[in-house]
C-alpha cells in the first residue's frame, strides 16, 4: 500500500527547521508569519486561520496557542503539501522519502516536486535525488544561508537513509536550539547568528559556532531590544530572521547613500553646480527611504541604546 500521509517524526522534523513561533513575526522578505512558517499567501494557512477568527497577521501581537498551531500544520500539510508529493511521486515511494519531500516543499512551495531533484526521484535514481537535494536549493535573496544548507543536506539524508536528524523521544517537537555544550562540529547557523550579532553591536564572543554563556548572553539583550522576541536565549527562527533583517537594513543603507551621493555629486559637477549641496539632499533622501521602509528596526535600536526593555504586546 502506498504512504499517502506525514509520519509524526516527518512532522517534528519540519517543526525542528520551521521552528514554532506563536507571536506573529515578520520573516526575511518582511512577510507576517507566525506558527510554523504560515502566512497569508498559502490558501491552506488562510482557511485554517478563518477558522480561528483570524483574519490579519500583525507583527508582535497576533498569537497562537501550541494546539492551534499543531491543527494548522495537520491541516496544511494533508490539503497543500503532502498531496503535491504524492502527485508527483512513484507509487512504491517509502514513509522517510515523503517525510523528507514534505518538508521541502513546506519549505520551497510545491513547485518544487517539479525540479530536478523530483525528476530523477521519479525516474529511480535515488541517491542521485539525494546528493542534488544536498547541494542545491539553499540561497535566498542571491545568498546562500547555513540554515538552509542544512537543512537541504538533513532533508537528504532523511530521504536516502530515513535519518531523522534531531528528531528523538527526549528532544521536544519543533524544540529549537538552545545554549548548552559546545557542539562538535560547530554549529554553522550558531556562527552565522554570531556574525550578525556582532556587527549589530552585541558582542557574542568569538565567532566560533558554539553556544556557550556568552552567545547566550548577547542572544537575550538582542531578544530584549525586540518586543516581537522572547528573550529566552534560544536562536530561534524569529530571532534569526530579525538578525537577518537587520543586516540586510544596514546594507541597504550604505549601499543606497552612497550611490545616490556619488551619482547626484557627478551630475551637478558636471553641469556646473554646487555639487556638494545635491549630493548631501540625494543621501538624506536615500537615507529617509531606508529608514521608512525598516522603521520597526530603527525603533528597536533606539530602545537598544537606551536600554529600554520591551515587552512583547
Amino acid at each position: 500500500m502506498s504512504v499517502t500521509a506525514i509520519s509524526q517524526p516527518g512532522k517534528a522534523f519540519v517543526r525542528l527547521h520551521e521552528g514554532n513561533v506563536l507571536t506573529c513575526y515578520l520573516d526575511s522578505r518582511k512577510i507576517p508569519t507566525i506558527g510554523t512558517g504560515f502566512t497569508m499567501r498559502s490558501e491552506s494557512c488562510r482557511r485554517e486561520f478563518a477558522r480561528i477568527g483570524i483574519t490579519q497577521l500583525v507583527p508582535g501581537k497576533t498569537k497562537l496557542t501550541t494546539d492551534q498551531s499543531d491543527a494548522i500544520l495537520d491541516a496544511v500539510m494533508a490539503a497543500e503539501f503532502v498531496p503535491a508529493v504524492i502527485a508527483n511521486s512513484p507509487e512504491d515511494r517509502k514513509q522517510h522519502q515523503l517525510d523528507a519531500a514534505a518538508s521541502a516543499v513546506f519549505n520551497l512551495g510545491t513547485g518544487a516536486m517539479q525540479w530536478e531533484w523530483a525528476r530523477l526521484w521519479r525516474a529511480g535514481r535515488l541517491q542521485e535525488a539525494a546528493n542534488y537535494l544536498a547541494t542545491h536549493y539553499n540561497t535566498a535573496g542571491g545568498k546562500r544561508l547555513a540554515g538552509l544548507v542544512r537543512r537541504r543536506q538533513e532533508e537528504a539524508l532523511l530521504f536516502a537513509k530515513g535519518i531523522y536528524t534531531g528528531v528523538a523521544d527526549s528532544l521536544p517537537e519543533g524544540a529549537p536550539r538552545q545554549a548548552t555544550a559546545a557542539p562538535t562540529p560547530p554549529d554553522p547557523v550558531v556562527q552565522e547568528a554570531q556574525d550578525l550579532l556582532t556587527s549589530a553591536g552585541f558582542n557574542p564572543g568569538g565567532i566560533d559556532g558554539w553556544m556557550g554563556e556568552r552567545t547566550k548572553a548577547a542572544v537575550i539583550a538582542y531578544q530584549r531590544a525586540h518586543p516581537h522576541l522572547v528573550a529566552d536565549g534560544i536562536i530561534g527562527t524569529a530571532t534569526l530572521t530579525q538578525l537577518r533583517r537587520d543586516a540586510a537594513a544596514a546594507r541597504e543603507a550604505i549601499g543606497r547613500t552612497a550611490a545616490s551621493g556619488l551619482g547626484s555629486a557627478v551630475t551637478a559637477w558636471l553641469g556646473g553646480l554646487p555639487w556638494g549641496w545635491f549630493a548631501a539632499a540625494a543621501m538624506l533622501i536615500a537615507l529617509t527611504y531606508v529608514a521608512y521602509r525598516n522603521r520597526d528596526l530603527l525603533v528597536r535600536r533606539w530602545n537598544t541604546w537606551h536600554s529600554k526593555l520591551l515587552r512583547r504586546t
